[in-house]
């Protein structure tokens, strides 16, 4: 199993739930978070996948609407210098660090999933629109909830948005997402949404059919150039040309001084040796299976 790993959403929810008075907080809670998941899930291989931009042109261009209220707050972001630090620290301790100039690390979990199909993908993010990928039995979302994680499948989707489990996108276009700056279609709720992906199965089907009441008809063309710009934006891009990549677990660091000297600037040393122990209780585990 390979585990794909959101790090841009991931460092943003460990950045926000990990105490400022931790050095490089951020740093700190994520890679306690991944140990964990390495502990737990016990893959084969990792990818720390992230953003090169956070708010590609061709989503822009698409819709200009995407993501304009976190222009202003990205220029003074906290974040963005743990992120940048992040991944020569993670680099240097020997995992795949994989990103692709002008895309979101959604495109990089959507390519390397597709690409590497003959094995099971679990994907850690904090991002939902990365249920659209969910494929049983092999692509699952392992999702940060309220007292560990989630393991988002087809039957929790359906469960949860009462939606066939691979509708997910077209419902997410519907309803709209605040948190992307996505409007979804005007006078369609949540519960609307979800009705109606329930009743058509997809989105195509639901703009075709013959039999909607005129008044959702009528919103439905009103929304439809919105539609098709959204699923250019909301649709992860699955064909990157990312160059093959050794996504094995590291059995030692890559670049030792490196490593030591921002374990030692941030006070890492902790969050280091429960990283390294884990993959070494891993690899432990794989000998004596």
């Amino acid at each position: 199993m390979l585990l794909l790993v959101d790090y841009s959403s991931m460092l943003y929810r460990a950045f926000h739930s990990t105490p400022s008075s931790v050095p490089m907080n951020g740093l700190h809670g994520f890679l306690g978070s991944l140990a964990r998941v390495i502990a737990d899930r016990k893959p084969s291989g990792v990818a720390i996948c992230c953003d090169y931009d956070w708010r590609p042109q061709f989503r822009v261009d698409a819709l200009p609407m995407y993501k304009t209220h976190r222009v202003a707050a990205a220029v003074e972001d906290p974040v963005t210098p743990q992120e940048v630090l992040g991944r020569e620290f993670l680099d240097a301790l020997g995992l795949a660090v994989v990103g692709w100039e002008g895309y979101e690390a959604e495109d990089i979990v959507a390519t390397l999933a597709h690409t590497h199909r003959g094995e099971v993908i679990e994907i850690l993010s904090g991002d939902r629109d990365l249920f659209d990928l969910v494929e049983d039995p092999r692509i699952r979302v392992l999702y940060p909830a309220k007292g560990g994680i989630q393991v988002v499948t087809e039957s929790w989707i359906t469960e949860k948005y009462g939606i066939p489990g691979r509708s997910y996108g077209d419902f997410a276009l519907l309803r709209g997402d605040p948190s992307d700056g996505l409007p979804g279609v005007a006078g369609i709720g949540e519960k609307t949404a979800s009705t109606l992906i329930a009743r058509y199965g997809d989105l195509q089907t639901l703009q075709a059919a013959t039999d909607l009441n005129p008044k959702l008809k009528a919103k439905l063309e009103a929304s439809a150039d919105y539609l098709k710009a959204a699923a250019e934006v909301v649709m992860p891009v699955r064909d990157l040309p990312l160059p093959q990549r050794d996504l094995s677990l590291p059995e030692a660091p890559k670049d030792r001084a490196t490593l030591e000297r921002i374990t030692r600037e941030y006070s890492l040393d902790g969050a280091v040796q429960r990283f390294q122990k884990s993959v070494q209780d891993l690899n432990e585990f794989k000998a004596r299976s």
